[in-house]
């Protein structure tokens, strides 16, 4: 049995990453590369744009991709006209990457009424996880 879809609005790839554009995802390379029924997925490169002085991918980097997922997810998982802001970020760095490209995946671990928490899972081209990332979101009526 496949799982229902957890997404409110319309959603796509396209749109994402249009939306991206003069952002700091866009500075950071960031694209958006899958969507499925309760997952988004984006790349970011890992390179001179992306790293710390020793030459290593910036945590701060990491943060602002899992970040990026959770909350553009949290906000295509609401019904209009409630929008999702983030309250708490938190991280850990498992693994050094110096070149290449990481693929984050956030998906829900509490999609309620006032608040969401995502767990987004930051891994390498061979599927080692990079960076673990929880993200919880406070869901605000207009």
């Amino acid at each position: 049995m496949s799982p229902q879809s957890i997404w409110k609005r319309p959603i796509s790839i396209e749109v994402l990453n249009k939306s991206s554009a003069n952002t700091l995802i866009e500075h950071l390379q960031i694209q958006y590369t899958e969507i499925t029924e309760t997952t988004i997925s984006a790349t970011m490169p890992v390179s001179t744009i992306t790293h710390q002085p020793l030459g290593m991918l910036h945590g701060g980097a990491s943060v602002v991709l899992a970040e990026t997922l959770g909350s553009v997810a949290a906000n295509f998982s609401v019904e209009s006209p409630s929008y999702c802001v983030g309250l708490d970020i938190n991280a850990n760095h498992v693994r050094a990457k110096r070149s290449g490209v990481v693929t984050g995946t956030a998906s829900p671990l509490h999609l309620g009424q006032t608040t969401q928490v995502w767990d987004i899972r930051i891994e390498d081209e061979q599927s080692r996880l990079i960076c673990t990332s929880r993200l919880t979101i406070a869901v605000k009526q207009r």
